[in-house]
């Protein structure tokens, strides 16, 4: 009776270990959809482990990364809408591993909310099992905490945690870009999930709009907008990464490119990117109208279009662009590498 007592003033206080339990049991067959062979653990365990199959790798190298979903998550909670924001949060870690030239290994996810809505969580863990099928990567483990007093009511946290593999011979730095390399950019699916505190600025201080609104220069509504999910480039990657030489990819997240494709050239190299040369979705005109923000805060603020970016050589151009359109994706030539004097790392032409 005494432990009887203990679990229930325990639940008066705001965590309910019976509800989590019944969480558990519910995404369990959520989870195993996406183990591999190489996954030794089952959902509910301490730890995940997972066994290593090196195949050809002579030297292998563990790629590490974690990331969160940000403010976007307050377009789920307008819209009581919890199925895809797992997706972004597996793209924005495996996308930071795969410009290593890593393939993705498995996957770790944190979920916090004051207290435990077992259909909401449900909902997260589905988004984030479908992020990892499309990653080609296994949900191992996670940690789900009821955190009473700490969010607002029905609002959560995410933050997610991949590991991949990559033979130390193959690793992709940019330390092998060089002056006459050219830049591939490959097509994001929208904002993906950076710049979201300007994004609702915008639209629900400025223009006063509601989720449900249609608005339409986008021809869907606000949430549907701004609830598209964060493109996974793993499998896309994969293959360009087998079948050509790729010198350098960089992940455009926050920062845009004038911010991340620095942290991948060498410092005697100048980006040159022709604006011109693509055409970004309509949401990044609409920010940019209905904002009145410059050129310059636009391209370090939004990916304004562009997902990653790869340097080639400019034998490989024409190839590479058609074998992404073959899998169903956008690519553009979006220019060249020059040598760098003392002007800025990424020059914009039109």
């Amino acid at each position: 009776m005494a432990d009887e007592g203990i679990k229930d003033r325990y639940a008066e206080a705001g965590v309910d270990i019976d509800a989590g339990k019944r969480f558990v049991d519910s995404i369990r067959p959520l989870v195993r959809d996406t183990f591999k062979s190489n996954v030794m653990s089952d959902i509910g365990g301490y730890a995940g482990l997972y066994s290593v199959n090196l195949g050809n790798i002579k030297k292998p190298v563990l790629v590490s990364s974690t990331d969160g979903v940000g403010t976007k998550l307050k377009i789920a909670f307008m819209l009581d809408k919890h199925d895809t924001v797992g997706i972004d949060l597996v793209a924005m870690c495996v996308n930071d591993i795969l410009v290593q030239g890593a393939t993705p290994l498995f996957f770790l996810d944190y979920l916090s909310m004051g207290k435990l809505n077992h259909d909401t969580a449900v909902e997260i863990v589905r988004g984030i099992s479908r992020g990892c099928e499309e990653a080609n990567c296994s949900l191992i483990g996670g940690e789900t905490a009821e955190m009473p007093g700490f969010y607002a009511q029905n609002e959560y946290d995410l933050a997610g945690f991949a590991v991949g593999i990559v033979d130390a011979d193959q690793i992709t730095d940019g330390s092998e870009i060089a002056i006459g390399h050219q830049l591939i950019g490959i097509g994001s699916s929208g904002l993906h999930s950076n710049g979201y505190t300007l994004v609702r600025r915008i639209f629900f201080d400025l223009l006063k709009l509601s989720v449900s609104d249609y608005v339409d220069e986008l021809g869907r509504t606000v949430g549907e907008e701004l609830l598209e999910p964060t493109k996974i480039y793993v499998k896309l990657m994969g293959r360009l990464i087998r079948n050509f030489s790729i010198f350098g990819i960089c992940h455009i997240t926050g920062g845009g490119i004038t911010e991340n494709l620095p942290r991948i050239l060498p410092k005697d190299c100048q980006a040159v990117v022709r604006r011109s040369s693509w055409t970004p979705q309509a949401i990044f005109h609409f920010i940019r109208e209905a904002g009145n923000i410059t050129e310059g805060e636009m391209m370090r603020t939004f990916n304004n279009g562009i997902g990653l970016i790869i340097t080639v050589s400019e034998k490989d151009v024409q190839d590479v662009v058609h074998q992404v359109q073959a899998m169903g994706e956008r690519a553009f030539h979006i220019g060249w590498i020059e040598e760098r004097d003392s002007g800025p790392a990424v020059r914009f032409i039109d």
